[in-house]
């Protein structure tokens, strides 16, 4: 009762949008809640269509009341069988350390990517406007211009390719 409680105790929306997780993972996640609902389902069905089998109905019916003797003296004999589910216990813990390793990895990307998104944000907010940056100084922070330009110089190119078409001629008038 307590997993039937815990199963519609889950938001959902908010472990699919809120937690950032992975393709895979969500993937893994619907899927489970997919078999769930469906075993859920099954099992309700089940449940409720328990046949009630008429044996005076047959004792009229058949000729061979040895049949029906026998039939009746299996159902009144007939109990379930408890399986050991402790192999599929140690089916869904490895998948669980699975799961739980992956969002420990994706916790630690999404780390990862939000300090790096973090500093990238306090650089623009502290960065000076682009009219008061020097030469120098974007050569600094983006070192592949100056290679770009420097092998531009060694090979005679004195033009960027595309930039009259794009910018339009450039005169000092």
């Amino acid at each position: 009762m307590a997993a039937k409680s815990a199963a519609t105790a889950v938001d959902w929306t908010k472990i699919y949008t809120g937690l950032g997780l992975d393709k895979t993972t969500l993937t893994s996640l619907q899927s489970f809640r997919a078999r769930h609902s469906t075993a859920v389902s099954k099992n309700s069905a089940l449940k409720s269509t328990i046949p009630q089998i008429d044996l005076s109905h047959y004792k009229n019916v058949l000729k061979d009341q040895q049949a029906v003797s026998l039939a009746e003296k299996v159902l009144k004999e007939f109990k379930a069988v408890d399986y050991d589910v402790s192999k599929w216990n140690d089916v869904v813990g490895a998948f669980e350390g699975k799961a739980v390793a992956a969002a420990k990895e994706t916790l630690g990307k999404i780390e990862t990517e939000s300090s790096s998104l973090q500093t990238t944000l306090s650089n623009i907010q502290d960065a000076r406007p682009f009219e008061d940056l020097t030469v120098d100084e974007v050569a600094k922070a983006r070192p592949e211009i100056s290679k770009a330009v420097e092998t531009m110089v060694k090979k005679g190119k004195w033009s960027v390719p595309g930039y009259r078409e794009k910018f339009g001629e450039f005169s000092l008038m």
